[in-house]
């Protein structure tokens, strides 16, 4: 493929000795600065860093990289892809907090969602029944602290803004 083509329709897929782009994925193989071999960097589409940087296999030469395939590409993306959920996991658990909670209206789920926005940062308080019904939700101050006593006390007021926040 020609670089006229790449660049008419930056999408199409590319399947060069160091340069593998499909299903909105990059792989691409560079020089590894730390020492003398050769690494593998995975992009995501869109996305100016990479999602995976790894150690790549030198070929049968002992001075050029192996040639990427088919089989090595579906990997890379296997596992740049599970980087990326898992990343996307341990953000939702820093920003996500959750309790149940026994109250007079039954069981309930009380979330805390953080908001980390640049101008206004801030957190919603929420209350759910049984089944997944909200009943009612708040905005809080971003370090609103949930707790079993800061819950009760929250349903307690019938669900009025917590006057810390």
């Amino acid at each position: 493929m020609s670089e006229s083509d790449t660049q008419q329709d930056p999408d199409a897929a590319i399947n060069e000795p160091r340069l593998w782009r499909d299903r909105g994925w990059t792989a691409q193989v560079i020089k590894n600065e730390d020492d003398e071999g050769w690494a593998v960097a995975m992009y995501k589409a869109g996305e100016a860093e990479p999602a995976l940087v790894g150690p790549w296999t030198m070929g049968r030469d002992k001075k050029n990289p192996k040639p990427l395939d088919v089989n090595a590409f579906n990997t890379l993306v296997k596992t740049a892809s599970e980087v990326i959920r898992r990343h996307e996991q341990a953000l939702y658990a820093q920003l996500h907090r959750e309790l149940k909670l026994d109250s007079e209206a039954g069981r309930l789920l009380v979330t805390l969602d953080i908001v980390p926005d640049e101008e206004a940062p801030h957190a919603l308080l929420a209350a759910f029944d049984a089944a997944g019904e909200r009943l009612a939700q708040v905005r809080v101050a971003p370090g609103f602290k949930l707790s079993q006593a800061s819950a009760a006390a929250w349903v307690e007021a019938g669900f009025e803004r917590p006057r810390s926040s």
